[in-house]
């Protein structure tokens, strides 16, 4: 096992509980936790872009975001639910990439493979499985399998747009705040994108109540 893996588990380890603390804590605690969570992406999207009006409109789709999470915590299943989606797409993603190999899907984000896609898929909906399983939530299973499919696939899209702005840029990394992981945004780019997407599909009334 590499260092850099070592990394990236520790810091999983330590982060993940943490967030989910904020998360229950509820209240001015999670207010709190998104409001730096907020300042710290933009702060990492006013060094990586260069262009005056991409940096004004990310700073406007992070707010919406950051909106959006929020707004999501009042139903803590579907939060939960959006988390765990983008990181058992980024974890599929990165271990069958890492095994197999493979043909690049785009050179903007040399490191993500078709094999890898196909893993951020996979283990994207045995995580829906299980978690979908174990919690009671007045929809339907076909729905959710839907949904999670699409969260994947906006997860992977947002670290792929992410990527080509970091490749503008010429920096490998947002930032070194999170060790394994580079910067926030690093971390949660797939998350910026499928968090507000659950939002919109579920006041868009497509989720069965």
């Amino acid at each position: 096992m590499n260092s850099e893996l070592v990394k990236r588990l520790l810091s999983s380890i330590i982060l993940l509980p943490l967030v989910f603390y904020f998360l229950v804590s509820g209240s001015f605690l999670l207010i709190f936790f998104i409001s730096i969570c907020f300042i710290i992406s933009c702060y990492e999207w006013n060094k990586m872009s260069k262009n005056y009006f991409n940096k004004i409109f990310g700073f406007i789709f992070l707010l919406f975001v950051f909106y959006t999470f929020y707004r999501l915590s009042i139903e803590l299943f579907l939060l939960t639910f959006v988390i765990l989606i983008c990181i058992s797409t980024d974890i599929g993603g990165y271990i069958f990439g890492k095994i197999f190999k493979g043909p690049k899907i785009t050179k903007i984000s040399p490191n993500k493979t078709y094999a890898g896609m196909i893993g951020a898929y996979l283990l994207s909906i045995i995580c829906f499985s299980i978690f979908i399983n174990y919690m009671y939530y007045p929809a339907s299973y076909f729905q959710f399998f839907l949904i999670t499919v699409l969260l994947s696939t906006v997860s992977q899209a947002g670290d792929i747009i992410v990527s080509y702005f970091k490749r503008k840029a010429s920096i490998k990394n947002t930032s070194s705040l999170i060790p394994g992981h580079g910067g926030l945004l690093d971390r949660i780019d797939g998350m910026i994108f499928a968090v507000p997407t659950l939002y919109i599909i579920e006041i868009t009334g497509f989720i069965d109540k």
